[in-house]
């Protein structure tokens, strides 16, 4: 029998650039924030509500190396992985907890800037080269 489920599934848009730093055993290591939004109708005023909730992401080696290349301030970006609350020391010798998501997939969302060729285009380019 199983024995839980860590499972957490985000779309959302970066609100800072990734920060890559090189851990002492040699991998990489990336940390941003995604933010999610959620609108609905308020029943009784009829006004639109929204409301943003922020994630911590970490991301390790090469996944954590694409990350840190290809995504900003911005981008939209689907992330998968599992919750994890990690303690620290803060300067003062104060215990910390922190909790993030530790990606294990990653999707960019956004289109691309430079638009690829049509195909019909990239045929006759092709048919440019043929000796026959």
């Amino acid at each position: 029998m199983a024995s839980g489920v860590n499972k957490a599934i985000i779309v959302g848009n970066l609100g800072e650039d990734p920060k890559t730093s090189v851990l002492p055993q040699g991998g990489a290591v990336t940390n941003f924030s995604v933010a999610t939004s959620e609108s609905w109708k308020d029943k009784n005023t009829g006004q639109m509500q929204e409301r943003t909730e922020w994630h911590r992401v970490v991301m390790f080696n090469r996944l954590a190396e694409v990350a840190g290349e290809y995504l900003s301030k911005g981008s939209k970006v689907y992330v998968e992985g599992k919750i994890q609350t990690r303690k620290w020391k803060d300067q003062s010798g104060q215990d910390r907890y922190t909790t993030e998501i530790v990606g294990s997939q990653m999707q960019m969302l956004d289109s691309k800037e430079t638009k690829p060729q049509p195909q019909a285009q990239q045929a006759k380019e092709l048919d440019d080269d043929l000796p026959f």
